[in-house]
């Protein structure tokens, strides 16, 4: 009874993709749908089931090897007299007699059902419903015309058809066992869910978590096609990579769903990444047009859900499936604060949000709320295609994942405490409403919103040499190039045209009621780790809206996306106002050696760089902000509610005492006071002298360091002497070292800071030389803190 009997995984088989699910053999017609497949084949059991014990004797000998004396190789009882096909209702009976040979051993039907003499009725009743599967995928066999398909059925009928014979359970013999893929699609949806939108309002993440449930079940009944028609549609894909997935699906998924003796699983729950690449693209543009379809038909708080807001969740989603930096598809991504992993349905059945968020994989264009700006390019490629594509955040793992593995620090803010607050402000309506008018509103508040309701749509798009010409997108950039030329009246038209519409260059465009009012062209260097920012600008009548900051946020998210985190631009004077509001400087963080020769130097304008930090998600970074503050807040609020005590005045001076220490203050420390960090001075010379040498050897051998090495030479800077007083050097500082001038850190830190100031002092805030200082000096600081000679 315990046996266990298998199937060798080989071949995948299914039926046509579809919307609805197909019951086996049904080639995925809708007229075979997954319900009436199965609730035929329930009510065939429950008949057969309450049938009188020899009528199920009956049946099972049919499946019975012969147990009579004398080795009989009969492997199934056949009725001598069988009956017509289709059986006749009136000539049906439920006398069944034990003696009845065999047509084909002539030994009787006793003979082949001894060994069900003393099995329980529940076990008889287990045995009959694989019996019916086991006809039931007979007759899928027979029709089934796809080979792969036919295979796994086979396969299966004879698992079966085994698994009678041995009286045992059905095992599927397999190299692996669900889960298949690790995370599962349902895991990876939910962490979507939780990085996208985890942020937003109860409400709104209520209408995300409707979209992701719907999303889950199709998948859950899709109708995957087989390995010969993904071959026909998708030539170059890996077919046996794709075969092997297929079977496990019918195996698992399909076939249990109407042969309930074998194990079923979710397809969501086994399946991970991979499956959902291989079927996304064609199940998405199916559903989208399924609901175009039935649009009337569908209830109308449905409507907006389905056509509005669906779509848009489901361009997002499709931007992380095939993003190779995703966060979503990491196990680690979901991890509460005892490092455990979060339960799936937090998210799913907690709450989620939908907003109109559109990108493409090609040129894209933004809106500066100013005026234009410009920057020469000369490189990047492009497409010519507008993919809707998610926005937010980083490639890196998830804000909360860092905090965790974050060190505690003494005063840190407990987390139940910041938790408790949350709850009191979770509800937008406790938040103040800023006018969008105020000088509180966030620059981009305005566009975020019009975004959401779907009044503007972000696409990066560019031309193409190599595919077919797309006439939404070419009208686009005709329109980009109308902007830019208007905006930037000082760049030739030429110029700008060909930038544009130059393949290696891409624009994210902003579009408004369906034309282009804005945008930022740019070029990717991906070997050399920045993005040139050519052209950013916003028609006029459409600035002082927040668009050039919220254009420039979602920049920084796709750069995000495709690992690019620095982005360099030459902006002229009437730019570099909104260029610093959106976070660039003139002090670049890519070294020279990466962007000379791929950049070509603007005459008259000013190179301003950008380091994106990959942890920030821009596009919502002021929504994060503004809860933030309200954070401070009530905190704030909560502890000027526990230190409103007044205590008495000091009356120590009366007595003639001058002076008292801080701490002694009552009431001093409940106000969260602390007395000043000290850094520690080292009292033992020779442990110092190590200490500053280590220090002194990590500056010297950092590679922006090298303009400080020696003693500057009055022939390579006249005038030097004349500007600086008290010059100061690294090769000067090591021989006061070791002549053991430095006998306290103070010294010490004061001839370096020398270093730093006198070369700031003498030189150009665009110099190399003026990085080299800053980026040096913020060095040595992280040094003087580790080796503690100064509080951190």
């Amino acid at each position: 009874m315990a046996d266990s009997t298998g199937i060798q995984l080989g071949s995948p088989a299914v039926g046509a993709a579809g919307l609805i699910p197909a019951a086996p053999g049904a080639a995925g017609t809708e007229g075979s749908g997954a319900a009436g497949g199965s609730a035929r084949i329930a009510a065939k059991k429950a008949q057969l089931r309450s049938s009188p014990r020899p009528k199920k004797l009956e049946k099972l000998g049919v499946y019975s090897s012969c147990k009579a004396e004398g080795a009989c190789k009969c492997n199934g009882w056949k009725n001598q007299n069988p009956p017509p096909t289709p059986p006749q209702t009136d000539q049906q009976s439920n006398t069944v007699n034990l003696q009845e040979p065999c047509r084909s051993c002539s030994h009787t039907l006793g003979d082949h059902v001894t060994h069900l003499e003393n099995v329980s009725e529940e076990e008889m009743n287990r045995l009959l419903g694989i019996v019916l599967d086991v006809e039931y995928l007979y007759t899928c066999v027979h029709k089934e015309e796809d080979a792969d398909t036919k295979q796994v059925y086979f396969s299966l009928f004879k698992l079966l058809r085994k698994s009678i014979v041995q009286m045992g359970k059905p095992m599927l013999e397999a190299q692996e066992s669900p889960p298949f893929e690790k995370p599962s699609i349902e895991q990876g949806v939910n962490n979507f869910v939780q990085y996208k939108f985890s942020h937003l309002p109860s409400k709104e993440r209520q209408t995300i978590m409707e979209l992701a449930k719907m999303f889950l079940n199709q998948i859950n009944y899709w109708q995957l096609e087989t390995p010969s028609q993904r071959r026909q549609r998708v030539p170059s894909d890996d077919v046996v990579g794709y075969k092997v997935s297929y079977t496990r699906w019918l195996c698992y998924c399909n076939v249990p769903q109407f042969c309930d003796s074998l194990p079923r699983y979710e397809t969501t729950q086994i399946f991970g990444r991979t499956l959902l690449r291989s079927v996304f693209t064609v199940m998405r543009k199916q559903l989208l047009e399924q609901a175009r379809q039935e649009k009337d038909k569908l209830p109308p708080e449905k409507r907006t859900l389905i056509l509005t807001h669906f779509p848009k969740f489901l361009s997002m989603l499709e931007e992380e499936v095939y993003s190779h930096s995703s966060p979503i598809w990491s196990q680690d991504f979901l991890v509460g604060a005892t490092g455990g992993q979060i339960p799936i349905h937090t998210v799913i059945s907690a709450p989620p949000v939908a907003r109109p968020i559109y990108y493409s994989t090609s040129p894209v264009s933004v809106d500066p709320s100013t005026c234009g700006s410009v920057s020469p390019a000369r490189k990047p490629a492009s497409v010519l295609e507008s993919n809707p594509v998610g926005e937010k955040r980083k490639a890196s793992e998830p804000l909360h994942h860092e905090e965790n593995k974050r060190p505690k620090v003494v005063g840190d803010i407990p987390m139940d405490l910041i938790n408790e607050v949350m709850a009191t402000i979770s509800d937008p309506a406790t938040i103040p409403e800023t006018s969008l008018l105020s000088a509180h509103s966030a620059r981009d508040e305005a566009a975020r919103l019009e975004e959401r309701r779907g009044v503007i749509e972000f696409h990066v798009i560019g031309n193409s040499l190599n595919q077919k010409p797309n006439k939404r997108i070419l009208m686009w950039l005709v329109g980009l190039q109308n902007v830019f030329s208007h905006q930037l009246p000082r760049m030739p038209k030429e110029y700008i045209t060909r930038l544009v519409f130059d393949p290696k260059h891409k624009t994210l465009s902003l579009i408004k009621d369906g034309r282009v009012i804005g945008g930022i062209c740019f070029r990717m260097f991906p070997s050399q780790g920045f993005t040139e920012i050519v052209f950013c600008a916003v028609t006029s009548n459409e600035q002082v809206k927040g668009y050039g900051t919220h254009l420039m946020n979602h920049l920084k998210e796709y750069h995000i996306k495709h690992e690019i985190l620095n982005f360099l631009t030459y902006a002229d004077e009437y730019a570099i106002g909104y260029f610093k509001k959106q976070g660039f400087s003139k002090d670049i963080k890519v070294p020279k050696t990466k962007y000379v020769g791929y950049i070509k130097d603007y005459e008259g304008a000013t190179l301003m760089g950008c380091e994106l930090n990959p942890s920030i998600p821009y596009t919502e970074f002021s929504v994060i902000i503004k809860k933030q503050k309200e954070i401070i807040k009530k905190l704030i609020e909560r502890k000027q509610a526990q230190i409103r005590k007044v205590y008495p005045g000091l009356s120590c001076f009366k007595d003639g005492v001058r002076q008292i220490p801080i701490e002694s203050i009552p009431g001093i420390r409940e106000t969260g006071w602390k007395p000043a960090g000290k850094g520690k001075e080292l009292k033992d010379p020779d442990q110092l002298y190590s200490t500053l040498k280590t220090i002194l050897q990590h500056v010297k051998s950092h590679q922006n360091a090298w303009p400080f090495m020696e003693p500057v030479k009055k022939t390579e800077a006249p005038g030097y002497y004349q500007v600086i007083r008290f010059p100061m050097d690294l090769k000067t500082m090591s021989e006061r070292l070791k002549s053991r001038y430095y006998t306290t850190r103070k010294l010490f830190m004061a001839d370096m800071q020398r270093i730093f100031t006198n070369c700031r002092e003498y030189n150009a805030p665009e110099s190399e030389y003026f990085k080299c200082a800053n980026i040096l000096e913020k060095f040595f600081y992280t040094k003087i803190k580790e080796a503690g000679l100064i509080e951190k």
